[in-house]
């Protein structure tokens, strides 16, 4: 009110169509009328009189005001409570778990069923069946439709098709997805085979104990100028353990670039040089080396610690000094690319190999890496996606450490879609030359990219330009990447040759010219070479102004401006980088099972191999997605969340909760952005803690029937029979069993079957007949 009696015209700026209807209705109980106007915000700044108060969708960091315009803006993080979004950073973790995420789901694409094989999404369906409304996903299949409920919505997930390709749509009840699913089965049962076979060799092998973690640790620890995150906690701690272990280190340090994985190898470096032992940093390419040696020097500086790097940037002789003091082991620390592997170079006592993107490297180098594995600890380092479920399907067969959690002070990448446009490409250039930072300017085409490059030099006179493709010798490409890493070229004009595991902190500013033809893993793998600080970067993908863009172009763009969460590199619509990362982890082979069944069953299968070959069963409520029948209406009303995507992503988060907590974190959630949850939402939540409790002890089926609950048992429940019998035969005309594994219980007539009632039954009846909770 305040704002307004100033004369002021207020916007309030929110990320969505829901935030603004709940902030509309926020505001009309304080007797402000706010508009939701559908209109850019500067056509809003153009006539504000219009509309003195209005709710705008954007995105906005935090307010401000324009005083001689008597405008004021209001973000949406500060009308809303901020401990959501506190709390969000957990959230995501937990949406990481389930891969198949659906939050970008459209209608027309692509799902794949775990049961039913490959279909098309039709949307999401408010169905009333027999007196009760519920809200079901619909899935084309060649021959029938398939109503999915939305408690069941975690055996579907979008399917990974490969760019430009139509994968074929299954037939219920077919043969095919059989088939194809056993052919899966076959191949990766090969493959965990192979991999227990590695393990358990590597597992006999003795190798250097290092001492537990002392002071010196501590303070070295204490040296790193910034706050560590949870999972590169976690990775540090792992590498630590491994190398106290008795047997030789294998561990893959899996993360995107920037997110930590070099400190990691810096304290695993630091532990093997307490023991008089040397380091081997391999890396595939010279800049890289440049970088790492910077890194190594800059942390170990005061510590004596004697560090040099061995690649073309230095003369013969000075790599020829560094080769011999390896030998006699002056040298501590030594970066390189493959160049170590050569015959020439040995060492005096290697403790440590460090292997950053081990995928890059020959056929050849890989086979001397094997080696090396056998005598030596080995750490590798690899910003290629790794998802959790293929990593918990590896536990136990190969020791990874996954950081996916940005540091703290990481900004998620503003991005923009705009037509091309030498004001806007100019002013972008000086925005980034003003804090003294440095951009990329990114033209795919070889045979014009020096005129590109001259044309932006006088558009832009002040700064240093240079340009790079791969066109050129790798001594010229060298020079000038080495160039932009030591700050003397403000922008670099590339084409997509960038160097995908640099690090440049500096670069903050990314404009893409013609991104309407690249891929969509293509952009955010590009756009992923800025914002590696805690400075706001940018990204601008242009597109022509005068000819038009194709449908899916325009899609990509528009779905990579939506992606802006930190850390949410494995979302589907990049699911071809995780297609990669398996390629990378398990062989070729396996991309293409992938493709075939989707990650989330590949994933499953994989576990299910493993576990067999280690003669362990696999956990039964893994197994398990009861069918529930208790006749409660159970759904999120589109009214409460009126946008589809967040209510698929809701119901897919309710379904994937692990514990009896996590449901109630997400009933906060939903409290705190959408509102009082209405009492269909209620009983969706109770019904999933419904659904925990009944594959925890093995339940397949139950239903409410004329006053009696049926609980039907898999074949694999560990249900105490004598129990069951026992309670049939002392109160006969209150439970009943059959051979069908189906236990009867008589609820009376008094009409109480609300779902709190049902679960209070349930949980006392099975804790009375089970022999084990199967918790896993």
């Amino acid at each position: 009110d305040k704002l307004r009696l100033d004369e002021n015209h207020v916007a309030f700026v929110v990320g969505s169509d829901t935030r603004a209807q709940k902030l509309q209705r926020i505001l009309l109980d304080l007797d402000i009328d706010a508009r939701v106007v559908d209109l850019s915000g500067n056509r809003w700044i153009a006539a504000p009189h219009r509309y003195p108060v209005v709710i705008l969708k954007g995105h906005l960091a935090s307010g401000f005001v324009m005083p001689d315009e008597h405008l004021v803006f209001i973000s949406e993080a500060e009308i809303f409570a901020e401990r959501s979004y506190r709390k969000s950073r957990k959230a995501q973790t937990n949406l990481r778990k389930l891969l198949g995420t659906l939050s970008q789901l459209q209608e027309g694409d692509y799902i794949v069923h775990t049961d039913y094989g490959i279909g098309v999404y039709r949307g999401l369906k408010h169905i009333d069946v027999e007196g009760l409304e519920s809200d079901f996903l619909q899935i084309d299949y060649a021959d029938s439709k398939l109503y999915l409920p939305v408690h069941s919505i975690g055996k579907a997930q979008k399917f990974a098709a490969a760019e430009g390709q139509v994968p074929k749509i299954d037939k219920l009840g077919s043969s095919r997805w059989t088939k194809t699913k056993q052919k899966v089965r076959e191949s990766v049962a090969a493959l965990a085979g192979d991999l227990i076979k590695l393990y358990a060799a590597r597992s006999i092998v003795k190798g250097w104990r290092h001492e537990p973690q002392g002071a010196e640790d501590e303070r070295f620890a204490e040296d790193f100028p910034f706050d560590e995150t949870p999972d590169q906690l976690k990775a540090i701690q792992d590498t630590i353990s491994d190398m106290v272990a008795d047997r030789p280190m294998d561990r893959l340090v899996c993360g995107d670039v920037g997110f930590g994985k070099t400190e990691v190898a810096v304290r695993a470096a630091f532990k093997c040089l307490q023991h008089a032992k040397q380091v081997a940093v391999l890396v595939p390419t010279t800049i890289l080396a440049e970088q790492h040696k910077h890194t190594f020097v800059n942390r170990f500086t005061g510590y004596p610690a004697k560090i040099a790097a061995l690649s073309r940037f230095y003369s013969p002789k000075q790599n020829q000094a560094a080769i011999a003091e390896l030998k006699s082991g002056e040298l501590d620390i030594i970066i390189g690319t493959h160049r170590l592997l050569s015959r020439d170079v040995t060492f005096k006592d290697l403790g440590l190999l460090i292997v950053d993107e081990e995928h890059r490297f020959g056929v050849k180098h890989k086979e001397k890496l094997k080696a090396f594995k056998k005598q030596v600890d080995v750490l590798t380092l690899t910003a290629t996606p790794i998802p959790r479920t293929l990593h918990m399907s590896l536990l136990g067969i190969r020791d990874i450490s996954v950081i996916s959690t940005p540091p703290h002070d990481r900004r998620t990448i503003r991005s923009y879609v705009a037509s091309y446009d030498e004001t806007l490409i100019a002013d972008a250039i000086r925005r980034e030359l003003r804090r003294n930072g440095q951009c990329f300017f990114v033209h795919n085409r070889v045979q014009n990219i020096d005129l590109v490059s001259a044309t932006l030099s006088a558009l832009v006179p002040e700064a240093r330009f240079a340009f790079a493709h791969g066109q050129m010798s790798e001594h010229q490409l060298e020079k000038i990447m080495r160039a932009f890493l030591m700050r003397e070229i403000d922008v670099l004009v590339s084409t997509t040759i960038i160097e995908s595991g640099l690090d440049i902190p500096n670069a903050n500013t990314m404009i893409i010219d013609r991104a309407d033809t690249f891929g969509l893993a293509q952009l955010y793998q590009l756009r992923g070479r800025v914002g590696r600080s805690n400075r706001q970067a940018f990204c601008y993908f242009l597109i022509p102004k005068s000819q038009r863009i194709g449908v899916q172009a325009e899609e990509r763009l528009r779905a990579l401006q939506a992606l802006d969460d930190l850390g949410l590199g494995f979302n589907l619509a990049l699911r071809d980088m995780e297609i990669r990362g398996a390629g990378n982890l398990l062989g070729k082979e396996q991309s293409g099972n992938v493709l075939a069944v989707g990650f989330e069953l590949f994933s499953k299968i994989l576990k299910e191999a493993v576990l067999n070959l280690k003669g362990e069963d696999l956990d039964i409520k893994e197994s398990i997605d009861p069918e529930i029948k208790l006749g409660i209406q159970a759904f999120l009303p589109e009214f409460y969340i009126p946008d589809v995507s967040e209510r698929l992503v809701m119901y897919q988060r309710f379904a994937g909760a692990e514990s009896s907590q996590e449901i109630d974190d997400l009933l906060e959630e939903m409290t705190d952005r959408f509102g009082s949850t209405p009492p269909e939402g209620l009983n969706l939540a109770e019904l999933m803690r419904y659904r925990a409790l009944l594959r925890d002890f093995g339940v397949v089926k139950a239903e409410l029937s004329k006053g009696r609950l049926l609980l039907a048992f898999s074949p694999h429940a560990k249900v105490n029979l004598d129990r069951i019998f026992a309670l049939t035969k002392n109160f006969p005309g209150r439970f009943k069993f059959n051979k069908n594994l189906t236990l009867a219980l008589v609820l009376g007539e008094n009409n109480d079957y609300s779902i709190t009632r049902i679960f209070k039954h349930t949980e006392n009846l099975l804790h009375e007949v089970a022999e084990a909770a199967l918790r896993g």
